[in-house]
């Protein structure tokens, strides 16, 4: 008769409090580093990114605006706030901003890559990093090639928005604070100023710090999670799609970063504690929670307003509105629907696949679909528009 194997040895309090303290201390770090990159490319490429906004007229062309400028400032917030100030100033009109909006969706998701290329020195992590980073792009653009030809034709998402806005009116908006934000962004602001500012300086500092972090953070999450606690996030997080997505959409809310809620299930997805098809949910949820800073935006802008600016101001509403249709009417068109549901993971799992065979094929991912192709039509729209 075999004799069952022996039961893992309980760890010492001490030992788990030490584990818990070094988890968190490791998270910090983390999303110091996440606040580091996204203000050096803020330092490098916001002005730029400002004047491509500010500059675009043609629908499509603004689809490829939007994904340039976001990953250039890492922040689909920023990009989405500063698309609803332009078209409450007049800057931009709605139905030029909708594919700008849009684009921005696909743009953040580049933070997500970004980590996952934390793991490129171990392949079966990179492999289901790369995977759980990449599911939120694809997912992002079918919802593009759907819902843009169907807002041109039919004006699907502009027309609810309108009607959201009308009941709105008056309404003012108030400002979030993020808790993340105000622990994280002063050690961010000391480090940026110790480099003097310089955009390079500070995206190398946060690429180092985030490679340090990951390295660490899976060792722990593996040894925190991995059993009891594993079975708790199966069961009443990540197990039941539903939960997920409200985890997702709440956690959003609060942080007002999708790249930071998203990014921090990577290392969970390339440790081998959550899947692609668990966090997928979760990521549709960030999306959700993300449109919330814009929208607040919006409605501080709407309210108190009268005369010229009180239009302006309503259509910058009308944007944000867009931006919040956008996301739902994406789950409700794919999600609900396994052969629609299942592309997203199935691309993601195959550009995992290629990421193993040769990391190459990661890097070109990464460079060619947030700037070089946005990159090109810009130059191009430079030489004949």
């Amino acid at each position: 008769m075999l004799t069952p194997p022996p039961a893992p040895r309980a760890k010492s309090p001490a030992t788990l409090l030490l584990q818990i303290l070094a988890l968190l201390g490791v998270l910090y770090l983390f999303f110091v580093s996440l606040e580091l990159m996204g203000g050096s490319f803020k330092l490098m490429g916001r002005g730029f990114a400002e004047g491509l906004l500010e500059t675009t007229s043609n629908p499509l062309i603004g689809l490829f605006t939007g994904i340039l400028a976001t990953s250039l400032v890492q922040s689909s917030s920023t990009v989405t706030s500063l698309t609803v100030a332009l078209v409450a100033s007049g800057t931009l009109t709605v139905p030029v901003a909708i594919p700008v909006i849009m684009g921005a969706n696909i743009g953040t998701t580049v933070t997500n890559t970004i980590v996952s290329m934390g793991h490129i020195t171990r392949p079966d992590e990179f492999r289901r990093a790369m995977a759980g980073a990449t599911v939120h792009d694809f997912f992002n653009w079918m919802s593009v090639i759907i819902l843009l030809p169907l807002e041109l034709l039919f004006g699907v998402l502009s027309k609810p928005a309108t009607a959201l806005t009308n009941g709105m009116a008056g309404v003012g908006g108030t400002e979030l604070l993020s808790p993340l934000k105000e622990i994280t962004k002063p050690v961010a602001e000391w480090l940026t100023e110790l480099l003097f500012e310089n955009g390079i300086l500070v995206l190398i500092v946060g690429l180092a710090l985030l490679f340090l972090a990951l390295r660490y953070l899976v060792v722990l999450l593996k040894a925190l999670v991995l059993g009891r606690a594993e079975g708790v996030l199966d069961r009443y997080i990540f197990g039941n799609p539903l939960l997920a997505m409200g985890f997702g959409m709440v956690l959003t809310f609060f942080v007002q970063s999708s790249s930071v809620t998203t990014s921090l299930v990577v290392p969970l997805v390339g440790a081998g504690i959550l899947t692609v098809r668990q966090i997928f949910p979760y990521t549709l949820g960030s999306n959700i929670g993300t449109t919330l800073t814009a929208l607040l935006a919006a409605l501080a802008l709407a309210g108190g307003t009268t005369g010229d600016v009180a239009i302006a101001a309503q259509a910058g509403l009308t944007i944000a509105f867009v931006h919040l249709l956008f996301n739902i009417f994406g789950i409700l068109i794919i999600y609900p629907f396994k052969p629609l549901r299942e592309v997203p993971i199935r691309m993601a799992e195959f550009i995992g696949d290629l990421a193993y065979k040769n990391r190459i094929y990661a890097i070109v991912y990464l460079v060619t679909l947030f700037y070089g192709l946005p990159l090109i039509i810009e130059l191009l729209r430079g030489l004949f528009i």
